[in-house]
Order: C-alpha cells, then sequence, then structure tokens
C-alpha cells in the first residue's frame, strides 16, 4: 500500500435528502449525513468525528438510530446492490457490528428504517416496485417476516415501531396509513382506512396506541389504535400569493460530465412530485416529531409549529410558532425562509430541538426561549453556520492565512478557516459562481460569475466587488503563486492580467476546445493548460506562445497539474488513466481501475499525489507513481469529487464535491508524523477596511459615547428616586414588624405558663401508674410461684412412670430380636433355595429375551434401511427439483435485470416475469412442504412402531389376565353350555320368521316398483292426451275462423254479385265486373288449399312426436332396471361385508379361548421351556405386520382376510401342539379332567364377551 496516509478532519456541509438525517447520541453530540460518511458533532466542543461510508458505497439513503443510542444502522448502495451496516456508537472508533446484504426478496433499495425498543429487531422499507416492508432480528440476519406494503407503485416515506411494543409497526405513504401486529411469523394489518386517501408524509408515535399523522395538505390527524380521532388543518397566516414553490437549483451546464449518478434517496423529490401545483401553496407536513408535552411539526416553507397536549381531552392545540429567520447576507432575504423543514429532532432532555431544511443548512433553537416569546413566533439559530445548498463549483486557498473560499451553484461565496473550523465571511448573488481563486495575502479573490469575472476585496465584514471584466461563465481563474498576475479563462481563450494595473497583459489562443484546467508553475513563468479537445499546452508567459504542447483527441481532460520543477505535467481525463506528459510526449499511463479521475493535486514538496475520482474517493499515492496498484483509497464524497486542493504548508488537502461538502483532511507521511512546514511564519491577522466604514463606525462610535452619558445620567436620577421610596418602605416595615414582635412576646409568656401547669399534671399522673404497675407486679409473682410448684411435682411423677416403661420395652426389646434372628435364618434357608430356582428361570428367560432382541434389532435395521433408501430417494428427487427451481430462479433473476433498464417499452413484460419468479416460488414452497409432511410420516410411522410394540406387551399382560380368569370362566362353562342350546332353540324360529318377512318386504317392494312404473305411464298418456286436447281445440279454433271467413267471403260475393246484376243490361260494364269478381275470388280460393297444406304438416309432426315419445319411455325403463341392478349389487355387497365381519369376531373369540387353553395345558404340565417358544410364535406374525405395514400399506379388505388367514393357521399349529402333548407317555390331566372342546370354548368365551 501507499506510504501516505490521509485522515478526516472536519467537514462542511449536509445531505439533507437522506431519510432521517438528524438525530441527538447525547445531549451534546448530534449525528447527521455529509458527503459519504455519517458526522458525530460535539455542539460545545464544536469537534467531528467520521462514520465512514461503505467501500465501493454511492451514496447513503437512510438513517435510523437504536432507542437505546447504541447501534447506527445505514442504508446505501454498493456496487448497484443495496446493503444496510449497523455501527456500534458506543464503541471508539466505532465498528461494524453487521453488514445485511445477502437477500432472498427482490429490492432496489432501502428507503426507510427503524429500530425496535428493545434495539433487537430492525424495520426496513424497500422501495416501488417492490415495497416490501422487512421485519428482521438483525443480530442473527434472520428475515422474520416480509409483507407487500403497495401494489400501486405508491412512494413509502416512512416506517416506525410503537415506543413500547416490538410487535406493532406503522407505515405511512401516498394513499396509505398502515398498522401492523407482528404475530405467528407475519405481518398482519390491524386497520382499515376510511374515507379518502392522504399523501401522508410524516408520522410520530406519542403515545402506546396514539399516533400523530401529516399530510401534504397542511392536515394533520390523530389516530388511536387505527381509529380516527382528531383532525386539524395548518392555516396559513401570511399571504401565499407571492411564495414560491422550492426552487430546485439545475446546472446550466455541468462543470465535467460524468456519467449520471442516480440520486440517493428521491423521498424529498417524490413529496413535491406527488403534490399537485394546487397543493404547493398548502403547508406540507414534512416532518413530526414527539416530545413529552406534544409534538413539533413542519408546517410549510420555514415554519416549525409545537402543539401541547390539552389536559382535560386528548387534543392538541398550537401553542408557538418557530421560523426560520430572514439572512440579511443573502441577495433576496426573503427567499432565505422559502426552505423546507424535512427532519426535526429534540434533545434527550427535550432542552434543544434540532431541524434540517431542503437547503442542506442545520437550525437549532432552545425551547425555553420558545415559552418566552409569547404571542409573537420565536427564530431559529444556525447549529453550525451557513452551509452550501448546491455543488461546489469552485475552491482556492492562499498562503498568509489559514483560509478557504469556495464558490457554489447556490449563487453564493463563502470564506471559512481551516484552522478554528468557522465561517468568517458569506454573501448571495444574483448570478451563479462557477470558479474562484485566492489571492495568497488572503485580502482579494477573483470570481467568474455567469454574466462577468470579478475582482473583489475580502473586508471583515463583506466581500466588495471593485473591478469587473466582461467575461461570461469562466470556468477556470487562478492567482499566480506570487500573487502579480491571475488568468482566467474565457472558453477556449485564457486571459492574463495583472493584479497592480489590472490590465490584460496577454490573451492564449490554441486550444479548440473548453479549458477545464489552468496551473501555474512554481516561479509563474508558465502556466499549463487543459481542455475537452484532448490538449495539454505549456505556455511561456513573456512570449505569449506555446511551448510544448500533447494533443490526445480520444481523451477528454479534467485535470492538469504540474510537478515543483516544472517539468513534468499530469493529467487526468475521460481515458480512466493518469498520464505523465514531459517534452510534448507521454512518458508513462497508469490505469485508474475503472473509474475517471476527475482532479488531480501534486504536494509542493514533491512527495505525494492525491486524485479525486467520479465516485467521490479520494486515491492517496507516493511520487514518484508506483508500478502497481499501490495507493490508500478513502471514502469521502457522495457525488464526483469537482475541485482538490494542497495548503501551502502540504499539511491538510481541500476536497469539494457535487454533492456540496467541503472537507479537510490531515496528511501523514510513512511514519504517521505530520509532514513539517517549510517555513515557521505564522500566518497574518490583518484585516481589509475602507476607510468609509472607519468614519462611519467612529461616527456611530460618538453617537454611542454621548448616548451612554445620557443614559448614566438618566440611571443616576432613577436610583435616587428609588432609594427614596425604598427607604419610606422600610421604615413602614420595621415599625409594622416591631409591633407584630410585642405581641407575640406576650402570647409567648402565656403559652410559657400553661406548659409549666401541664408538666405539673404529668408528673403527678405519671407516679401514679407507677405505683399500680408495682402491686400488679407483686400479685402475678405469687400467683406464678405456686403454679411452678404444682408443675414439678407432676413433672417427677410423670419421669418415673417414663423410667418403668423404658424398662419394660427394653425386656421386650430382648425377645423379639431373639424371634427374629430364629425366623430370619429359617427365612433365609428357604429363600436361598427358591433364589436357585428363580436364577435358573431367569436365565433361560434372558436367554429367550436376548434371542427375541436379536430378531427385533434385525428386523428393526431392515425396516431403517428401508425408511432410510426412500427418504434418500425423495431427498434426491426433491433436491433435484430444488437445483432446476434454483437454476430458473436465477435465470429469471438475470432476465429481469436485463428488463429494467428496457422499463418504460417492457413494463409489462417485467410484471409476468415477476408473476412466473413468484409462483416458482410458491411451487418451491410447496415442494418443502411434501418434503416436511414425507418426513413427518416417517417420525409417525416409528411412533406407530413403537406404540404397536407396545400394546403387544399390553396384550400379553391381558393375556396373562384372561389365563387366570380362565379357570372361572370353566365353572359356568356347563350352564352356560345349557343356556346356549335354549337360546339356538329360541333363535331358530324367530330367523325362520325373518326370514318370512324379508320374502314378504321383497314382494311389496316388487308391488310397489310397478305401482311407480304403473303411475309414470299414466302420467305419460295424461301429457299425452292434454297435448292431443290443446291440438284439437287450436284446430277446432281454426276451421271455426276458417268458417267465418268463408261466410264473410260469400257475403261479400252475394253483395258484388249484386251489384253486378245491376249492369246486366249493359254487357261491356257486366263483363268487367264479372272478370273483376273473378280475379278477386279466386285467388281467395287458393288461399284456402294453402291452409289445407298447412294442416298436412301438423299431422306430420305429430307422428314425430308420438315416435320421439315411444324411444323416452323404453330409456326410462332401462334405467330403472339398471338402477334396480345395482341396488341388488349394493345390498349383496353389504351383506357380504357383515358376515365378513362377524366371521372377523368368531375368530378372535376362537384365538382368545385357545390361548387359554393353552395356558391351561402349560400350567398342568409346568413345561416352562415350551412357553418362550410359542411366545415367540405368537409375536412374530404381529411383527411381520408391523414390517409390511410401513413399507406396502394394504387396503381394508385385503388387511383383514390377511388377519383371519394367519389367526386360522396359528389355532391349527395350537391344536397340533395339543394332540402331541397328550399323546406323551406317563402324561395325564389333573383330577382326571379333559380340557373342553374347541366349539363349547369358542361359545363360552363369545357368551363371556357378550
Amino acid at each position: 500500500m501507499s506510504a501516505v496516509v490521509a485522515q478526516t478532519l472536519h467537514v462542511f456541509g449536509l445531505r439533507s435528502h437522506v431519510a432521517n438525517n438528524i438525530f441527538y447520541f447525547d445531549e451534546q453530540i448530534i449525528i447527521f449525513p455529509s458527503g459519504n460518511h455519517c458526522v458525530k458533532y460535539n455542539v460545545d466542543q464544536k469537534w467531528q468525528k467520521f462514520i465512514p461510508g461503505s467501500d465501493k458505497s454511492q451514496g447513503m439513503l437512510a438513517l435510523s438510530i437504536s432507542p437505546n443510542r447504541r447501534y447506527l444502522a445505514i442504508s446505501e448502495t454498493v456496487q448497484e446492490k443495496p446493503a444496510i451496516t449497523i455501527y456500534e456508537l458506543s464503541s471508539i472508533p466505532c465498528r461494524k457490528r453487521k453488514v445485511l446484504n445477502n437477500f432472498d426478496f427482490q429490492v432496489q433499495k432501502f428507503i426507510s428504517m427503524a429500530f425496535s425498543p428493545d434495539s433487537k429487531y430492525l424495520l426496513a422499507q424497500t422501495s416501488p416496485p417492490e415495497s416490501n416492508l422487512v421485519y428482521w432480528l438483525w443480530e442473527k440476519q434472520k428475515v422474520m417476516a416480509i409483507v407487500r406494503i403497495d401494489t400501486q407503485n405508491n412512494p413509502v416515506y416512512q416506517v416506525s415501531f410503537s415506543p413500547q411494543d416490538n410487535t406493532q409497526v406503522c407505515v405511512t405513504g401516498n394513499g396509505m396509513f398502515k398498522l401492523l401486529r407482528f404475530t405467528e411469523g407475519t405481518l398482519k394489518q390491524t386497520n382499515f382506512q376510511r374515507g379518502e386517501p392522504q399523501n401522508y408524509l410524516a408520522h410520530t408515535w406519542v403515545a402506546d396506541d396514539k399516533i400523530v399523522v401529516g399530510t401534504d395538505t397542511g392536515k394533520l390527524f390523530l389516530f388511536e389504535s387505527g381509529d380516527q380521532r382528531w383532525e386539524t388543518s395548518i392555516m396559513v397566516k401570511e399571504p401565499t400569493h407571492d411564495s414560491k414553490s422550492l426552487d430546485v437549483i439545475q446546472e446550466s451546464e455541468s462543470l465535467i460530465e460524468f456519467p449520471p449518478v442516480s440520486s440517493p434517496l428521491p423521498s424529498y423529490e417524490q413529496m413535491v412530485a406527488t403534490s399537485s401545483h394546487s397543493q404547493l401553496s398548502m403547508p406540507q407536513v414534512f416532518a413530526i416529531a414527539a416530545y413529552s408535552k406534544g409534538f413539533a411539526c413542519s408546517a410549510g416553507p420555514g415554519r416549525v409549529l409545537l402543539f401541547e397536549k390539552m389536559e382535560e381531552k386528548d387534543f392538541y392545540r398550537e401553542s408557538r410558532e418557530i421560523r426560520i429567520p430572514v439572512d440579511p447576507q443573502s441577495n433576496d432575504p426573503s427567499q432565505s425562509d422559502k426552505q423546507d423543514v424535512l427532519c426535526l429532532c429534540f434533545s434527550p432532555s427535550e432542552e434543544t430541538l434540532v431541524a434540517s431544511t431542503s437547503k442542506n443548512q442545520l437550525y437549532s433553537i432552545t425551547m425555553s426561549l420558545t415559552e418566552i416569546s409569547k404571542g409573537e413566533p420565536a427564530h431559529f439559530e444556525y447549529l453550525m453556520y451557513p452551509l452550501h445548498s448546491a455543488p461546489v463549483t469552485g475552491l482556492a486557498t492562499c498562503i498568509r492565512k489559514p483560509l478557504i473560499a469556495t464558490c457554489s451553484l447556490d449563487r453564493s461565496i463563502r470564506i471559512w478557516n481551516y484552522e478554528t473550523n468557522t465561517l468568517e465571511l458569506f454573501k448571495e448573488y444574483q448570478e451563479e459562481a462557477y470558479s474562484i481563486s485566492l489571492h495568497p495575502s488572503g485580502h482579494f479573490i477573483v470570481v467568474g460569475f455567469a454574466d462577468k469575472l470579478r475582482l473583489m476585496n475580502l473586508l471583515i465584514d463583506d466581500i466588495r466587488s471593485f473591478k469587473e471584466y466582461s467575461i461570461r461563465g469562466c470556468r477556470e481563474c487562478s492567482f499566480s503563486n506570487g500573487g502579480h498576475l491571475f488568468a482566467a479563462v474565457n472558453g477556449n481563450v485564457i486571459h492574463v492580467y495583472t493584479t497592480t494595473n489590472l490590465e490584460n497583459i496577454s490573451s492564449l489562443k490554441g486550444h479548440t476546445g473548453k479549458i477545464r484546467s489552468i496551473v501555474w508553475n512554481a516561479d509563474d513563468s508558465k502556466l499549463i493548460s487543459g481542455g475537452t479537445d484532448g490538449a495539454v499546452y505549456e505556455w511561456n508567459l513573456s512570449t505569449g506562445k506555446r511551448e510544448t504542447e500533447c494533443v490526445l483527441k480520444s481523451c477528454s481532460y479534467n485535470c492538469v497539474t504540474v510537478s515543483p520543477d516544472a517539468k513534468i505535467i499530469f493529467a487526468v481525463g475521460s481515458d480512466h488513466t493518469l498520464k505523465e506528459i514531459a517534452d510534448s510526449s507521454i512518458l508513462r499511463e497508469m490505469s485508474a481501475f475503472d473509474v475517471t479521475y476527475t482532479t488531480i493535486v501534486i504536494s509542493h514538496s514533491g512527495r505525494m499525489m492525491f486524485v479525486g475520482t467520479s465516485v467521490g474517493t479520494i486515491r492517496a499515492m507516493k511520487y514518484p507513481l508506483p508500478l502497481q496498484k499501490e495507493f490508500n483509497e478513502y471514502q469521502a464524497h457522495a457525488g464526483p469529487i469537482t475541485k482538490m486542493l494542497l495548503t501551502f504548508d502540504d499539511q491538510f488537502l481541500l476536497t469539494a464535491a457535487e454533492d456540496g461538502c467541503l472537507f479537510t483532511w490531515k496528511v501523514f507521511d510513512k511514519d504517521g508524523r505530520g509532514i513539517k512546514r517549510e517555513r515557521e511564519v505564522g500566518f497574518a491577522e490583518e484585516v481589509l477596511v475602507t476607510k468609509t466604514d472607519m468614519e462611519e463606525k467612529a461616527q456611530v462610535m460618538l453617537e454611542l459615547k454621548t448616548r451612554v452619558e445620557e443614559l448614566k445620567m438618566e440611571n443616576e436620577y432613577q436610583l435616587r428616586l428609588k432609594d427614596m421610596n425604598y427607604s419610606e418602605k422600610i421604615k413602614e416595615l420595621t415599625d409594622k414588624f416591631i409591633q407584630e414582635m410585642e405581641s407575640l412576646k406576650t402570647k409567648n409568656q402565656v403559652l410559657r405558663t400553661e406548659k409549666e401547669k401541664q408538666d405539673v399534671y404529668h408528673r403527678e399522673h405519671i407516679q401514679d401508674l407507677l405505683d399500680k404497675q408495682s402491686r400488679e407486679l407483686q400479685d402475678l409473682e405469687c400467683c406464678n410461684n405456686q403454679k411452678l410448684l404444682l408443675e414439678y411435682e407432676k413433672y417427677q411423677e410423670l419421669q418415673l412412670k417414663s423410667q418403668r416403661m423404658q424398662e419394660e420395652y427394653e425386656k421386650q426389646l430382648r425377645d423379639n430380636d431373639e424371634t427374629k434372628s430364629q425366623a430370619l435364618e429359617e427365612l433365609t434357608e428357604f429363600y436361598e433355595a427358591k433364589l436357585q430356582e428363580k436364577t435358573t428361570l431367569l436365565e433361560e428367560a434372558q436367554e429367550d429375551v436376548r434371542q427375541q432382541l436379536r430378531e427385533f434389532e434385525e428386523t428393526k435395521k431392515q425396516i431403517e434401511e428401508d425408511e432410510d433408501r426412500e427418504i434418500q430417494d425423495i431427498k434426491t428427487k426433491y433436491e433435484k427439483k430444488l437445483r432446476d427451481e434454483k437454476e430458473s430462479n436465477l435465470r429469471l433473476k438475470g432476465e429481469t435485470g436485463i428488463m429494467r433498464k428496457k422499463f418504460s417499452s417492457l413494463q409489462k413484460e417485467i410484471e409476468e416475469r415477476t408473476n412466473d419468479i413468484e409462483t416458482l416460488k410458491g411451487e418451491q414452497v410447496k415442494l418443502q412442504g411434501v418434503i416436511k409432511s414425507l418426513e413427518k410420516d416417517i417420525q409417525g410411522l416409528k411412533r406407530e412402531i413403537q406404540e404397536r410394540d407396545e400394546t403387544i406387551q399390553d396384550k400379553e399382560k391381558r393375556i396373562y389376565d384372561l389365563k387366570k380368569k380362565n379357570q372361572e370362566l370353566g365353572k359356568f362353562k356347563f350352564v352356560l353350555d345349557y343356556k346356549i342350546k335354549e337360546l339356538k332353540k329360541q333363535i331358530e324360529p324367530r330367523e325362520n320368521e325373518i326370514r318370512v318377512m324379508k320374502e314378504q318386504i321383497q314382494e311389496m317392494e316388487a308391488e310397489l316398483e310397478n305401482f311407480h312404473k304403473q303411475n309414470t305411464q299414466l302420467e305419460l298418456n295424461i301429457t299425452e292426451l292434454w297435448q292431443k286436447l290443446r291440438a284439437t281445440d287450436q284446430e277446432m279454433r281454426r276451421e271455426r275462423q276458417k268458417e267465418r271467413d268463408l261466410e264473410a267471403l260469400v257475403k261479400r260475393f252475394k253483395t258484388d254479385l249484386h251489384n253486378c246484376v245491376a249492369y246486366i243490361q249493359e254487357p261491356r260494364l257486366l263483363k268487367e265486373k264479372i272478370r273483376g269478381l273473378f280475379e278477386k275470388y279466386v285467388q281467395r280460393a287458393d288461399m284456402v288449399e294453402i291452409a289445407g297444406l298447412n294442416t298436412d304438416l301438423q299431422q306430420e309432426y305429430a307422428r314425430q312426436r308420438e315416435h320421439l315419445e315411444r324411444n323416452l319411455a323404453t330409456l326410462k325403463k332401462k334405467v330403472v332396471k339398471e338402477g334396480e341392478l345395482h341396488r341388488t349389487d349394493y345390498v349383496r355387497i353389504m351383506q357380504e361385508n357383515v358376515s365378513l365381519i362377524k366371521e372377523i369376531n368368531e375368530l378372535r373369540r376362537e384365538l382368545k379361548f385357545t390361548r387359554s387353553q393353552v395356558y391351561d395345558l402349560e400350567a398342568a404340565l409346568k413345561l416352562t421351556k415350551k412357553v418362550r417358544p410359542q411366545e415367540v410364535s405368537e409375536t412374530e406374525p404381529s411383527r411381520d405386520m408391523l414390517s409390511t405395514a410401513p413399507t406396502t400399506r394394504l387396503n381394508e379388505q385385503e388387511e383383514t382376510g390377511r388377519i383371519i388367514e394367519m389367526q386360522r393357521l396359528e389355532i391349527q399349529r395350537l391344536r397340533d401342539q395339543i394332540q402331541e402333548q397328550e399323546q406323551i407317555t406317563g402324561f395325564h390331566t389333573l383330577a382326571g379332567v379333559r380340557l373342553p372342546s374347541l366349539s363349547n370354548s369358542e361359545v363360552d368365551l363369545e357368551v363371556k364377551t357378550n
């Protein structure tokens, strides 16, 4: 690494558009963002400490401090990816505690954060279009819950925790106010928005469940548990016809053309953009902060209101108004208070209120001052000093004073002191300032404004122009090292002026593009310039001509500098390299490693070099330049660095950037020591004052002196009058006090005599009480002595009695010991014999147990191997699917990343792809759920195996108990046999009756079915007859209509014929009339024939209908028959099931009875050796069933059939075993009784179980 070290000393600037950009660490220290750092600033001692941003960070987006003030969370964008870094503030220096940068969800950036009350959880809100709210257990980097807040791409402005509850969360944004609660691993909304949605800009918790919310229309709402309780509107007290919206300063021409850097947090711009033009005059509530008495909120430009809680109600009333003061140094003082308050913060003791504004300013006010100013609004004060609110375009320093001069696009010039870290002078102008240079003496500056180049004096309290040059938009100007010359750039021409007669002595022409940088050599004999045309020229000022030149048209140079010996020129530009130029040629090029160098500076000693980059970092390297990547890189600014300088003594590095911040750095050498100054000369303390100012001040001083004399005389006269008044009052008061003292003395005497009387009375009363007590004490002593004597005599008698009893008990104990020892010997002999028998039996039993355990372990091992194999197969299959899903997810993420660049034209396609990803994730979750369910099934099967083992043991115990009970059941055997026979005799006639009744029921059902068929047939016939009847009615109506028509026709024909008869005498007319009659009535006859055709069509329709009805009747009959067949099949299957269940129950009863028989046989024979194999064989089928049950699960019917078959085999085996035992020679049953038959025992057991 490089031997050159730079350490941040102080910063002048604020980044106001970072969310939650100011808060208190303790009562004296505040934290705010500046450049790419977070600054801890001690308000009392004026020192600063820095928390640098992450490496390759593109700017901070949001801050949050934990309630216990131990942790600071910073949201950043690092290499186009979002990250949250959590610092531990208690350690010195602050160290990183956690970095959250690996996310399982889509996110572009985090725009708001909040810590929980116990500081264990972190809440973070992502930007649209995702708009996810993430709930972190940040110590373990575990996402507890995530929920999408909005689907309409509305901006979200603020998230917060309840001050007392980790699970209660509030979110506000454009058209949304949501309360959420963390339960069961999810965030669930607990409120429902009512009424018209507002653009909620800010909120704060004023109690456990009460929230105050502000909107962009100047309304304040109080919500309690999600329900609105109170509403008020902030009134604009001043006329707003001439008020303007916040002026966002746009650069008319960028100082250096860099790749565009995305705005770190567009929250403020979003707030302004989402408000319509009609609402700009309304006071927008950008910030709300709660304190013990109520809350403070911003109320439009330059205005903050304090609200206090009313005692009798849960409402708030406006108590104070605080305004940003008018700045006298501004060119338009009325505009200084037209800046929006973006963030408010109270100190821990609530003594101070701090505010940050949209113009990057910090203000503070002591709360006690607000209470003093009654009626009139209080005014803020600058927390530190006025800061730049736009990119810094010019930077200069001098030799004789520790001054820094800066100019900015905010139309201001500021003079800073880097020794005391204060602002010396500040003035705003009408035009933007593009460049500045400070004279080595520190008394003059030259500034390039948009309209002119001005030479100015730095007075004690003002900056005044004394010479103007008609150079518009001068981008570069510089005083020479000696201060006798200064150069100014006018487009592609350099003008050189003298500071003595202020005349132009030379104009250097040769560049074809705009000149970006000029620098003087050490003896001011040469001037080096570089421009956008790729040319670096070295000018000789004595001749005004170029001495050397180096042109590289593919590179646009941003900055040039020269070595102290003026032999080598260093230049940086757009081609990502640092060039060493000497004698009109490039000696070497050093790569910038994927960044653009914007500025370069070399120390006066020639041992150090510093470069600034377009991403806001500073690189410190040793000179001569290293061959490899050897430099120290420091995070500095949040934008491209525009200017960089070293002080004349090489101790301090100064940097300024487009983020409006100015940094001062301490420079160290390899050993960590500061570089020694070359000259031990103190800084000058002289200042410039004009003669008119001195005369005006002298005149003012004289006037003030005379005024002071007059005030002295007036004050002395007033003091004498007051002394006289006070002396009279003192006399009156002394007389009054003397009288009161006399009265008090008399009262005191009376009280003293009363006290003496009371003392005498109390002494006599106490003496009487003492005498009475002594007498009572003597009486009690006498009574107690007598009682003690009686108790002592009783004690003596009891003692004698206890001695006698003790002797008797000792004698009994000796007798008992003797008998006990004899009985113990007998018992030990008896039980030792028994113990030997039992040990032999125990050894045999243990051998059987070991055999069973081996078999059990073998079966268990096989089951586990089968299950492991199945689990492994399932696992590999689903892992393969999961891998495929992950690959598809990665592919889709890459596609969505490409599609974001084409967002404006392909937005719909991106939404479809994100929906696909969501569905795939859902499928992945389902697959994981299937895997978990399979694992649960495996665990359940293992538990089932264990439970079945336990049930086997329980059943063996029950078998043993049943064998005991079997002896009792044998006594009732014959009685039960007789009863069973009688019951069977009674059951047989009943069964016959049931059979007859069933046959009758079937016959009746058949008859009922026939009746149903007849009914349906009759219904069909009725409907058919009805239809025929309706058809005949219609036909009859048609015939009647036809008859009426014919009658009318005949009538008309008769009348027409009668009319024709009138022309009987005129043959021609008669012929015409007759022809007319023919034409008229022959046509009607044709219509009658057509009507006849219609009747034929209707007959054909009736025939087709009859055919279709017959087909329908046959189909219905088929359906009825098939239904009958299905019903009979169903009844048959049910009967078979009932018979199978009965058979299973009988077989179970038979098995139980056979086991009881086996037990009787074993008890009779005392053959213990054969008990164990039998039990093993009995348990083997059940274990086989258990082993096969998890792998191949049979259906119920197959399983029952299999159980029945196994039980039959077991019964046959037991019968064979009993026959073998009966055939043993010399075997006889006890008492000559044979075992009962199997059929009878089954009946007995069945009756008993029933």
